[in-house]
């Protein structure tokens, strides 16, 4: 989810080699194909450590199979953040279009990723149901997608095949970091309220023992000296316990913009 750019990816590769030596638990790295649904990945019953957003989380149907187990939770090096594991999606223009606020985007294009992304979907969603529902229930005047990836949205805004998009906070941070001629060509112009990050996770079928190890492992990578420079290229500032109660927020907020009738974002 957080590969934004080679380096990130590399650090990434790094940090979960550290969670695996840690916690005495073999981690082979797969690499899904660029734009493949992180669905897939998410349903193996081998799947031993990997990111998982918030809503397929909370929204789960267990009668497709079992829910993947939570192990634990990053927490972005975002000043904003406050040193919690939180974010939200910052809506991003062109630097250079002459849109300042989301009432701008009024009858303008507007880009998203996928329904089952909190960040790249339903964050927004539930963020401009209110005012779309006042102003005739549209908050914009076409909506492009599915784009998949934050990537995918970033191109198609810098491209000019979309006036605005939503971009998960934590990515947005890691591309600031690693990729910043790219970042300074975008703009924020409005952000949701802040949400639980997205989780590790492994698979249901993992047993307890080598579960507990990989949650435990994931919270010392979050401050081992020896990966100083990866958390640094990742902009983690740490690794948490997680909360599972707390994603229920998504799925309220959600429930939200269905009773307000705005149920598709448009």
């Amino acid at each position: 989810m957080y590969s934004v750019e080679p380096r990130s990816a590399r650090a990434w590769q790094s940090f979960f080699a550290f969670v695996a030596r840690q916690a005495r638990v073999p981690l082979a790295p797969m690499e899904l194909a660029p734009g493949a649904p992180l669905e897939t990945l998410w349903r193996r019953d081998d799947l031993g450590c990997s990111l998982m957003c918030g809503w397929p989380w909370a929204t789960w149907d267990t009668e497709s199979g079992p829910r993947p187990q939570p192990l634990a939770v990053p927490v972005p090096d975002v000043a904003a953040a406050g040193h919690r594991p939180v974010y939200r999606t910052c809506i991003v223009v062109r630097d250079d279009a002459p849109f300042a606020s989301l009432a701008d985007l009024a009858g303008r294009r507007f880009a998203f990723t996928t329904p089952s992304s909190q960040s790249g979907y339903q964050a927004v969603r539930a963020h401009v149901a209110a005012h779309a529902v006042a102003t005739g229930g549209h908050a914009f005047g076409t909506v492009i997608g599915p784009l998949v990836t934050p990537r995918r949205v970033v191109d198609a805004v810098l491209r000019g095949e979309a006036d605005a998009g939503p971009l998960d906070s934590y990515w947005l941070a890691i591309l600031e970091h690693n990729e910043p001629a790219t970042a300074a060509r975008l703009r924020v112009i409005e952000s949701t309220p802040w949400t639980p990050m997205p989780l590790f996770v492994c698979a249901a079928s993992v047993p307890p023992p080598a579960a507990d190890a990989l949650a435990e492992a994931l919270c010392a990578a979050g401050t081992a000296s020896a990966l100083a420079e990866v958390r640094a290229t990742l902009v983690l500032a740490d690794v948490a316990r997680v909360v599972p109660a707390s994603y229920a927020v998504l799925v309220d907020r959600a429930r939200d913009a269905d009773a307000r009738g705005y149920a598709v974002l448009q």
